[in-house]
């Protein structure tokens, strides 16, 4: 498939060969940063933005484990409010509107109904809500307002007319998070960092002090090991956090205990209106809520605890049950596990305690930084919405700990990769800046120009552009996170997985086995991700016992 050279050199920061030359010619780092995900991420753009020597290292795919698997939601949390935790809630709607500033290619507003079934649950919502506006100030999304119940009724079509009094409208942010991973990876190219996928650390370095002073990591590909040397080292792995910690204390008590949240994964039919549902309280004292999202309906989340975690973890038979049974309250014509096109699972890494961690809504969300005698970083907890103002606290510890030249944070007003004002229905506006290059490329090659699969918007042009600009190395990387196929509808997937994988077999000069190989994978972890109306999934494949 021939490109001319000025379309290859258009735009190419973000190659893995690239990326690896740099580990044989930077003699000592500033910073590396251990997990690819939106902590890691946000803490490699920082360190790079303020002209550190910035290295990052994924042991799979960016956004493989929990930042591509969260509610789609860019908000300041108003449960969180609700339990008066007004700090966390006041740091998060500002983030809120910064990263609505600085990538409204893939942040936009959302408009949110809680329909109220008695006239206290809307004085109480309402009132809350009020409360969540003012918090936000100038970066506030929109007005929150009581909705009559005809005007519901227009905003939900399908919602439970039984006892409806009325609702409340009221605004939050939604997003693609593995495609903003992909931008922020992007934007620390930019700046001058170095990222690279697929680079296990599997040990840190000491000095004869008993100080870190770098790593071992394995590239995966090639099967070759490199001893990397820096001044500071920032574990920023999510609920793997402990194994990290461990190879630098080892039996050491654990720090997480991860909780798991599931999503399921509708037809569009089943919520047609433009708002989204939110239900302010479940059964179990949390909320729950149906989001659209790429033409479908997002709906979550769970909140379970587990002893074990996993780079794909499963959902449970009772939290999908959960989730349909709390749906079918508010829906004329509720779900069934018949029509779940995709299910998936995600893990937050939250505080370890010797207390009953049952109620995990109780536990806070917030952050927690700190620093290991050996001069180690961790930063875990948090949420997507705050991933800026994490990375801006982890490297102001790190020029700290680590003393390097001092130098002010700039990410509040860094655009994010693709940055682009001007959005449209189409499916590339996704890509901001970075849709007229795949246009191009479907322009030069009519074949690249046609659908992966007639159910979905995407085309052939998307899976070259993964490839070349966007380190994809797997049909799973494009599938799950570059187009997010594989979490919208696995059976699609699946069928997509053999063109996507000559597609990219000619770009990476790979041969008919490989293509095979990365086939059977696929389908084999796609399989996962479907919903049989009879089955029961209980525990995650190859889970690790914490």
């Amino acid at each position: 498939m021939a490109v001319p050279n000025e379309m290859k050199d258009n735009n190419i920061l973000f190659t893995r060969k690239q990326f690896l030359t740099k580990l044989d010619e930077v003699a000592i780092w500033d910073v590396i940063v251990i997990g690819g995900g939106a902590t890691g991420l946000g803490t490699a753009l920082d360190a790079a933005s303020r002209g550190y020597k910035t290295l990052l290292l994924e042991q799979s795919d960016f956004a493989k484990g929990t930042s591509s698997r969260s509610t789609k939601l860019v908000h300041g949390g108003v449960r969180y409010l609700a339990q008066g935790d007004i700090s966390l809630v006041y740091e998060a709607l500002k983030e809120r509107g910064l990263l609505l500033m600085n990538a409204p290619h893939i942040v936009k507003k959302q408009a949110f109904v809680i329909p109220c079934y008695g006239w206290w649950s809307q004085l109480q919502y309402i009132v809350g809500l009020k409360a969540y506006d003012w918090l936000a100030g100038n970066y506030r999304f929109g007005r929150s307002t009581y909705l009559n119940r005809e005007k519901v009724l227009q905003s939900l079509p399908g919602i439970n007319q039984k006892n409806l009094r009325g609702g409340i409208e009221y605004f939050d942010g939604q997003f693609d998070d593995a495609r903003l991973a992909i931008n922020i990876a992007q934007t620390c190219a930019e700046e001058g960092g170095t990222l690279l996928n697929y680079v296990r650390v599997k040990n840190l370095l000491k000095d004869d002090n008993g100080n870190i002073n770098g790593v071992i990591a394995v590239d995966a590909e090639a099967n070759r090991e490199y001893k990397l040397k820096t001044r500071s080292v920032i574990n920023a792995t999510g609920v793997f956090v402990d194994e990290i910690l461990n190879m630098d204390t080892p039996a050491r008590k654990p720090l997480v205990k991860p909780s798991q949240g599931v999503h399921l994964v509708l037809s569009r039919s089943f919520l047609k209106g433009d708002q989204a549902l939110m239900i302010p309280k479940t059964t179990d004292g949390r909320v729950l809520f149906a989001v659209p999202w790429h033409d479908h309906i997002l709906l979550g989340t769970t909140d379970t605890p587990l002893n074990y975690h996993s780079l794909e973890p499963v959902a449970l038979n009772e939290e999908i049950d959960f989730i349909l049974d709390t749906v079918k309250m508010y829906l004329t014509s509720p779900p069934t596990r018949k029509d779940v096109l995709s299910v998936f699972a995600g893990l937050r890494p939250l505080a370890a305690t010797d207390k009953d961690t049952s109620n995990t809504k109780e536990i806070s969300r917030s952050h927690k930084l700190f620093v290991s005698a050996s001069g180690l970083v961790t930063i875990t907890g948090g949420k997507w919405t705050t991933y800026r103002k994490m990375a801006e606290e982890t490297i102001d510890k790190v020029i700290q700990v680590a003393g390097l030249p001092n130098s002010a944070c700039k990410t509040a007003t860094i655009k994010i990769h693709g940055f682009l004002n001007k959005n449209d229905d189409d499916s590339l506006t996704l890509y901001g800046a970075d849709k007229v290059f795949i246009k191009s490329l479907a322009e030069f090659n009519v074949e690249l120009s046609e659908k992966l699969h007639p159910g979905m918007p995407n085309i052939k042009a998307e899976v070259i552009w993964a490839v070349r600009n966007e380190m994809a190395r797997t049909v799973e990387d494009v599938l799950a996170r570059r187009l997010r196929i594989l979490f919208l509808n696995a059976k699609i997937a699946i069928d997509t997985a053999p063109i996507v994988a000559s597609l990219m077999a000619v770009e990476l000069k790979m041969d008919k086995e490989w293509e095979k190989d990365q086939v059977l994978a696929f389908t084999e972890l796609a399989r996962q991700y479907l919903l049989d109306p009879y089955s029961e999934k209980t525990i995650s494949p190859n889970p690790v016992t914490i």
